[in-house]
């Protein structure tokens, strides 16, 4: 190998800066039109990916993602580390009981260090739940078969984005992953929204668990309209936000306590329970609304029903939900007609996510855009480890947690509802970029951490090979001359491992 004139960091920087579209090679392995199609299909390359194409083909594999035909399995040593994490093994009652007891004990004890210590071990509790949240769903996003489902969760988790920090949201992360998202992340949007209303998660953050005849909180509603269902000029008013307020009144949190609740003989058969959810009628506001120019008729829960559907079924709903996931997949400023296309599948199908998918992914638009959509932070970490280490499972995620971190797109972090920005810009400056070499660094030269279990002082595994088949039938054919004439360059196994990860080639998809 020649040796390198540039600094690698100014060498990454001035390829991505003199980065052209995908490079379009003959190939023994994947094909160019292939190569482009699965990284779109998932986080990134590795060798499961590959020969699931392989042998099922395009439309098969499809398919049966969409259907979720693919056993959601994760490797034995990924399946363990996430059941060994007490925000997994234990229920969200269970936590948030927990939360009250030690609250109300702290709150009984005297003024001092004592009290002092028992607030921080609380804190430090939940911040160790909220972490293991982040770690599970990065170790899904890096190991999960179903790499088409493993993204629609993580946008979906990002669509209808919850605050880590604000009240008890990190007790509740794990819940809202696992049991809100991820199993309607492929269904029907309607009732993802619903999930997502009836989630303490989410409850809590946009402060619905608080709204309440008479003292009506309008937080929640407008961000359903705004940011998780019709957009901001979908042509909606005030007056509809403030009559969804009221429709949204007493749709909250079911308390905790052992004390049952009392509910006289006209309440009771109104009450609505489903796990942590309560709709409690004694905080309802029963008066009648209009909604989007539709009636509502005062009746307790059933008004929020009817009033997601009246949401869900609007055009604009179909549009937007249609318009982000094509911004996300495809690019930045997606076909139109690719985006009609969508959305009137989503109007004929009652929002099925997966058969708008579909049409996405049927589309040329998909492949015609490759190598021109920027990878955020989470897509770049996630496809540098299944690249690097090719389904190898790894001991410690906490790196994987500290890599977003350093690059601002912490999981469950962004304090504003409307989730990251998934667009080009908002992740190519130059800082990005530092940060990014520095990631791929750590990963190309196998000093990570990644092997190393947390508290452990054991040495982990060695730098990663990534001159391997894969990289010959995937990714090299691919790659530009600008990216081939820096590899020739490296001086060690570990930096060749460096510059391809922090290529341009691969921080595009």
């Amino acid at each position: 190998m020649r040796s390198n004139a540039l600094h690698p960091l100014l060498l990454s920087l001035s390829l991505l800066l003199a980065a052209s579209p995908l490079a379009a090679t003959d190939s023994t392995g994947l094909g160019p039109d292939d190569a482009a199609w699965l990284k779109r299909d998932g986080f990134g390359l590795d060798t499961n990916a590959v020969a699931q194409y392989h042998a099922l083909g395009r439309k098969t594999l499809l398919a049966n993602q969409l259907g979720e035909r693919i056993a959601d399995t994760l490797p034995p040593a990924i399946t363990a580390q996430i059941a060994s994490y007490e925000a997994f093994y234990t229920s969200l009652p269970q936590l948030l009981s927990d939360i009250q007891q030690e609250q109300q004990q702290i709150k009984a004890m005297p003024e001092g260090p004592d009290k002092a210590a028992a607030n921080k071990a609380l804190q430090a509790r939940g911040n160790q739940l909220g972490l293991q949240a982040q770690q599970a769903e990065m170790l899904h996003a890096i190991y999960g078969p179903n790499q088409l489902k493993e993204q629609l969760v993580w946008f979906w988790l990002n669509h209808f984005s919850v605050y880590a920090a604000k009240g008890r949201a990190r007790w509740e992360l794990a819940d809202y992953e696992q049991n809100v998202i991820r199993p309607h992340a492929l269904g029907k949007f309607r009732d993802l929204v619903m999930a997502t209303l009836q989630s303490p998660a989410m409850l809590e953050f946009l402060d619905n668990a608080q709204n309440a005849k008479g003292h009506v909180n309008e937080n929640y509603a407008r961000e359903l309209m705004e940011l998780h269902t019709l957009g901001v000029n979908a042509g909606y008013t005030q007056q509809d936000v403030q009559q969804l307020a009221l429709i949204l009144t007493g749709v909250g949190i079911a308390p905790i306590d052992s004390k049952p609740e009392k509910f006289g003989p006209k309440m009771a058969p109104l009450v609505v329970k489903s796990g942590m959810f309560e709709f409690n009628p004694q905080r309802h506001d029963f008066s009648d609304k209009v909604l989007l120019g539709k009636p509502i008729k005062g009746s307790g829960y059933d008004e929020v029903q009817q009033a997601v559907d009246l949401i869900v079924q609007q055009p604009a709903c179909a549009q937007f939900v249609s318009r982000k996931l094509a911004e996300y997949f495809v690019s930045d400023n997606p076909p139109p007609a690719l985006v009609d296309k969508m959305a009137r599948t989503f109007h004929h199908t009652d929002g099925d996510i997966a058969a708008v998918v579909r049409v996405m992914f049927q589309s040329r638009d998909l492949i015609a855009n490759a190598g021109k959509k920027f990878k955020d932070p989470t897509q770049f970490v996630v496809s540098s480890v299944r690249l690097a280490y090719d389904g190898t499972p790894i001991a410690n995620a906490q790196p994987l947690v500290g890599w977003l971190n350093q690059l601002d797109q912490p999981l469950f972090g962004r304090i504003t509802p409307d989730g990251w920005p998934l667009d080009n810009q908002s992740w190519s400056s130059s800082g990005q970029m530092a940060k990014r070499f520095d990631i791929a660094r750590a990963i190309g030269t196998g000093n990570n951490q990644l092997f190393t279990p947390a508290g452990s002082t054991a040495r982990g595994a060695g730098f990663p090979m990534l001159t391997t088949r894969l990289y010959y039938d995937a990714i090299e054919p691919t790659l530009s001359n600008a990216t081939r004439d820096a590899l020739a360059k490296a001086t060690s196994q570990q930096e060749w491992n460096t510059f391809l990860l922090s290529s341009p080639d691969l921080n595009y998809r």
